[in-house]
């Protein structure tokens, strides 16, 4: 099974022996599918997926949101996460086109939240008539982006709800030389909703294997009066065995200005493999207009740290160049704030007590199971117990102090 699900999912990325015939096909195929309304939105660093996860299943990650990528996917997955990450990512998207980011985030019990960076940047050179240089410039963007999120009503058999916001902010710089007056200011916001549950669960495990997610992007304005890319999305994610999670995302482009019409609805779907404790394997689809774009990525963990390599393919990627539309993330783990440690003691707590109350000793039990509720209240095979226990002693007393009354009548 597990080297079946490989060879398919190697088979998603379309690499072709006949190289110029594929191409011509492909782009043949996707100008069918061309959206008249692509490109009349701005800042394109909006759209360009920061790395990791997010990027390698095709963007197909509002359900899944799972790691520091979910500061793209989906604001509320702040709260749900893990582990406290700090992420480095360098994306060399097409040409000379790059981007550069940092995302920092953090979750404390329920409330999570997180910072990010990201910085595209084009190079330009300008030249006279005579072929001499005059001047080496850039076009760049830059985004700032500020994340909170709460999760609402998690228990022992349901890990919640999530509502989580970005505040972004967005510049970009065009030199006077290139264009005068053509910088410009946005101000954005995201708006999401998370929830994991258990769904036509197959096997055994505390993780939920099923998630809905809802997101609103790109809310805002530009100080240029031009579109932003705003954008609904829905999508969900499912494990239908332990290893393999997979994704679909529906996105829904809209725009708040009248006179300036949407995109297309266009979707992504990506798969993610747990081939090892330690290594992963991601791929993913994209189709949005006429650019259908495959992704393929890795993910090696060590003790503290990540590394993620991704190769994404569409009509915009030059084969040419081989170091095209690969970007590389490491990130770093600074640990769960004693989460982990937390629930071990409560395990541990928790079986004692089943192993006193085995024995009958069901005074030791309530103290293991109250030890257990004291670290997290939320445990509720523990609460169940004691309250069981709690009953049975009560009974245990007023059948001795029955049995007491009998002995003093009968004497």
């Amino acid at each position: 099974m597990l080297r079946a699900t490989i060879f398919l999912l190697l088979l998603t990325v379309p690499f072709s022996a006949s190289g110029e015939g594929f191409f011509d096909s492909y782009f043949d195929f996707s100008e069918s599918f061309a959206d008249p309304n692509t490109g009349l939105t701005v800042f394109p660093i909006l759209q360009i997926p920061i790395g990791g996860r997010y990027e390698a299943m095709g963007t197909a990650f509002t359900a899944l949101a799972n790691d520091f990528s979910y500061l793209e996917a989906n604001p509320a997955a702040s709260a749900l996460l893990d582990r406290t990450q700090i992420a480095l990512a360098h994306n060399a998207w097409i040409a000379d086109t790059s981007i550069d980011s940092a995302v920092f985030t953090m979750r404390n019990e329920n409330l999570g939240y997180g910072f990010g960076g990201k910085f595209l940047y084009v190079p330009f050179t300008e030249y006279n008539d005579w072929g001499d240089t005059q001047a080496s410039i850039y076009y760049s963007e830059t985004l700032a982006t500020a994340n909170i999120s709460y999760n609402f009503f998690s228990s022992y058999d349901y890990e919640g709800l999530a509502l989580g916001a970005n505040l972004k902010t967005a510049y970009r710089h065009i030199p006077e030389v290139i264009e005068p007056g053509q910088s410009a200011f946005g101000l954005l916001a995201d708006i999401g909703l998370l929830t994991r549950f258990n769904f036509m669960k197959p096997y055994v495990a505390r993780e939920s294997n099923f998630a809905v997610g809802l997101v609103a992007r790109n809310l805002g304005i530009s100080t240029d009066g031009e579109a932003l890319p705003t954008e609904a999305s829905l999508g969900i994610a499912y494990s239908p065995f332990r290893p393999l999670t997979l994704t679909t995302d529906f996105n829904y482009p809209f725009s708040l200005q009248p006179d300036v019409p949407a995109e297309n609805w266009y979707i992504a779907t990506g798969m993610d493999l747990a081939v090892t404790n330690f290594f992963s394997l991601q791929s993913g689809f994209h189709y949005r207009g006429g650019n259908p774009r495959f992704s393929l990525g890795t993910e090696l963990l060590t003790s503290d740290m990540a590394f993620n390599i991704n190769y994404t393919l569409g009509l915009d990627t030059q084969v040419s160049a081989p170091l095209d539309r690969i970007s590389v993330v490491a990130s770093m783990d600074l640990g769960d704030r004693g989460r982990y440690a937390r629930q071990q003691m409560v395990e541990e707590q928790y079986i004692a007590g089943l192993e006193a109350y085995a024995r009958g000793d069901l005074r030791l039990a309530v103290r293991h199971w109250q030890a257990v509720l004291e670290l997290d209240p939320d445990f509720t095979p523990a609460s169940e117990n004691l309250d069981t226990v709690l009953t049975s002693l009560r009974l245990q007393e007023e059948l001795t102090g029955i049995n007491t009354l009998l002995d003093d009548e009968n004497s």
